[in-house]
């Protein structure tokens, strides 16, 4: 359902040609990802090169102002090698565009590779070393509502009847054990809070690059890399515990791990289970994926006895 390139309006593409200095001759939609607005690999006459991404309120009403949020987030990270630079961006009040350095790169493979989740976690320990802008949204104020879905998801007569026995049988446990690590998310750190493999990409030397910023919180060092396992996780069988050594480096505890994909499970679970979000209609169907992996997860985390 993404835009493409060619769908967007004769201004907007003409916009872009003038900062590129050159028109664009080519482009190539990017796939992965939930926006529906556009997100291509562009290149002009010249041979200059960049990322665009553009939407509207007419794709989904939320994403413009994702897209204006993800502007400042850039802007704050101008110079930060783990990130790609903003080139320029435009918001007309309707059309919001940002163009960014197209950074070369593939996204990790699906399933993942530990060598991968290797890069990944160095990539996210050099992040750690750097605090947030006292600005930004704190993270145990911007997870409430996620680390807390599992009381909702108890208490509603319409609960998920496909909850597996496990799941049932620990759900005042995970509600408590998520409750318990909403503070523990506090902190002063960078977090991009949307890491997944589509928001990475793997340049030809071996290093990650984070992408897609419009959810970028303070919070603790630990957490980016915590999520990190359950997209590992979804994307097929591998071993996430023998990187869970680089996770206690970042100052997590295995409770904190375990806390996290607990909060995530409920959000994961409650809204797999709510309408169609407009203009996204696989989303439901992705975080249903995730909910089960992230439940598969902690399954083989728990403490046994």
């Amino acid at each position: 359902m993404r835009l493409t390139w060619a769908q967007l309006p004769p201004h907007v593409r003409a916009w872009v040609g003038d900062v590129l200095d050159g028109p664009v001759v080519g482009a190539v939609s990017q796939p992965g990802g939930f926006s529906p607005g556009s997100a291509d690999r562009v290149v002009t006459d010249g041979d200059r090169r960049a990322f665009v991404k553009a939407v509207s309120p007419d794709q989904n009403p939320r994403t413009p102002d994702l897209h204006r949020r993800e502007v400042e987030v850039l802007r704050t990270l101008a110079g930060l090698p783990e990130a790609p630079r903003l080139v320029a961006a435009s918001d007309d009040g309707h059309w919001v565009v940002l163009v960014v350095e197209d950074v070369e790169g593939r996204h990790p493979s699906l399933p993942w590779t530990d060598e991968e989740v290797a890069a990944t976690l160095h990539t996210l320990t050099c992040l750690a070393t750097r605090p947030a802008p006292p600005t930004w949204p704190a993270l145990e104020e911007e997870l409430v509502g996620e680390m807390t879905a599992w009381s909702r998801v108890r208490e509603s007569p319409d609960a998920p009847v496909d909850l597996d026995p496990w799941t049932v049988a620990h759900l005042s446990e995970l509600d408590a054990l998520a409750r318990a690590t909403l503070p523990r998310l506090a902190g002063d750190r960078i977090v991009h809070t949307d890491l997944r493999a589509d928001n990475l990409l793997v340049t030809p030397d071996g290093r990650v690059r984070v992408v897609d910023w419009p959810w970028a919180s303070r919070g603790a060092a630990w957490f980016d890399a915590a999520t990190l396992l359950l997209n590992v996780r979804w994307s097929g069988p591998l071993d996430v515990r023998p990187h869970l050594g680089a996770l206690r480096d970042l100052g997590a505890t295995d409770e904190d791990v375990l806390g996290v994909l607990a909060g995530l499970a409920g959000y994961l679970v409650e809204a797999a289970a709510q309408p169609p979000a407009p203009g996204l209609p696989t989303l439901r169907a992705f975080q249903r994926e995730q909910g089960r992996a992230a439940l598969a997860l902690l399954q083989e985390l728990w403490p046994a006895g």
